[in-house]
C-alpha cells in the first residue's frame, strides 16, 4: 500500500513537472496590450483564434509538398471568435477577413489588414473595436505548424459532400468519408474551389476545427503516449500565444471544442465596392450579433448562419 502512495505522488508530481516544463516552451507574444477606451472585461471566456499563412520555418520541400506558394511575410489567413460561455456551448464565430471596418490609427480597411499594419497587437484590439467582446486570449497558428497538429493525431476522419480539386491547395479529395492526414488537411482548409469562395471555406474551417478538437480529446488520442505527447509537442511547436497565456488555457479550450459547438459565421450586409476593394459591410444584424456574444446571451437562430461548406 505505501509503495503504491509513493507511486500515484510520483506520477502527480512528474506531472505537474512536464506540465510547466511544456509551459515554458510555448511561443508567445505581446497580443493583448492595454490602450486608451479599451473594452472592459465581458461575461465568459473569449479567443481569438489566427490561422496565419507563415511559411516561416518550413524548409522549400515542405513548401511544395504543402503547395504554400513562397509569399514572404504573413497574412492573416483566418480570423475566429471562439466565445466560451460561463454555462452552455461554446461559439465558433468566423470573422471573414474580407470585412470594411475602422483599423485604429490607420483607417477604414479590411479587417486582414490589422495584422499587416500592427502584427497581433493591432489586430486584437481591431477585433475588441469591432465587437466590443473582450479578447481574453490569442492563439495564432502558420501553414508549418496546422498539418504536424493533424499528423500528430493520426490524421482526422471527416466526410466530403463533393469532390474537391484544387491544384493550388494541393488537394484532390473524393466525396465520401476518409481519413486526411496532415497535407490534405491544410489543403482542405485552405482552398477556395467553391462558388461561394470563401464564405464556403470559413465554414470548412469551423467544422474540420471541430473534428480535429474531437479526436484530439478522444481516449485514443488522450491515453496514448504515442499521440499524446507528438499531439503536446507539435502544439508547443507551431502555436504561438498571448503573453500571459498556458498550455491550461489552451487544454481548456480545447476542452470546450471538442463536443459540438455551435458554429457560425457573423451575419452582414451584402458586398460593396470600397476604398480596399470589394468588401463585406458590417450592419445592424453584425452589431445585434456581437451585442449577444458580449452579453454572453444565447445567439438567436436568425442570426445563426452555418449552412453550406464541403463537410457533411
Amino acid at each position: 500500500m505505501r509503495t503504491l502512495a509513493v507511486l500515484v505522488v510520483a506520477l502527480l508530481v512528474l506531472g505537474v513537472a512536464l506540465t510547466f516544463y511544456f509551459d515554458t516552451r510555448l511561443h508567445r507574444v505581446d497580443a493583448l496590450g492595454n490602450y486608451a477606451g479599451r473594452v472592459s472585461d465581458t461575461p465568459g471566456t473569449n479567443w481569438l483564434m489566427v490561422g496565419s499563412d507563415s511559411r516561416a520555418g518550413l524548409s522549400d520541400a515542405q513548401k511544395k509538398a504543402l503547395a504554400t506558394g513562397d509569399s514572404d511575410g504573413s497574412r492573416t489567413d483566418t480570423i475566429m471568435l471562439v466565445h466560451i460561455p460561463e454555462s452552455g456551448k461554446a461559439v465558433m464565430v468566423s470573422i471573414p477577413r474580407d470585412l470594411f471596418v475602422t483599423i485604429p490609427g490607420q483607417g477604414q480597411y479590411k479587417i486582414n489588414a490589422a495584422f499587416n499594419f500592427g502584427g497581433p497587437r493591432l489586430l486584437t484590439q481591431t477585433v475588441e473595436t469591432v465587437t466590443h467582446v473582450h479578447i481574453d486570449h490569442y492563439a495564432e497558428i502558420g501553414f508549418g505548424g496546422f498539418d504536424s497538429l493533424v499528423d500528430a493525431v493520426g490524421g482526422v476522419n471527416i466526410c466530403l459532400d463533393q469532390s474537391i480539386r484544387d491544384p493550388l491547395a494541393g488537394i484532390n479529395l473524393r466525396k465520401g468519408c476518409q481519413n486526411l492526414d496532415g497535407q490534405q488537411a491544410l489543403g482542405l482548409v485552405r482552398t477556395r474551389a467553391f462558388p461561394n469562395a470563401d464564405i464556403e471555406r470559413v465554414i470548412n474551417q469551423r467544422k474540420f476545427l471541430g473534428a480535429l478538437m474531437s479526436k484530439a480529446a478522444s481516449p485514443s488520442t488522450l491515453l496514448n503516449p504515442f499521440r499524446l505527447f507528438p499531439l503536446i509537442n507539435g502544439a508547443i511547436g507551431s502555436l504561438t500565444v498571448a503573453n500571459g497565456d498556458h498550455i491550461w488555457d489552451l487544454a481548456r479550450l480545447g476542452w470546450a471544442l471538442h463536443g459540438s459547438p455551435i458554429s457560425t459565421s457573423i451575419p452582414t450586409l451584402p458586398s460593396e465596392v470600397t476604398s480596399d476593394g470589394l468588401a463585406l459591410i458590417p450592419g445592424d444584424n453584425t452589431a445585434a450579433f456581437f451585442d449577444h456574444i458580449a452579453k454572453d446571451e444565447p445567439l438567436p437562430d436568425d442570426l445563426i448562419q452555418n449552412a453550406g461548406g464541403a463537410l457533411g
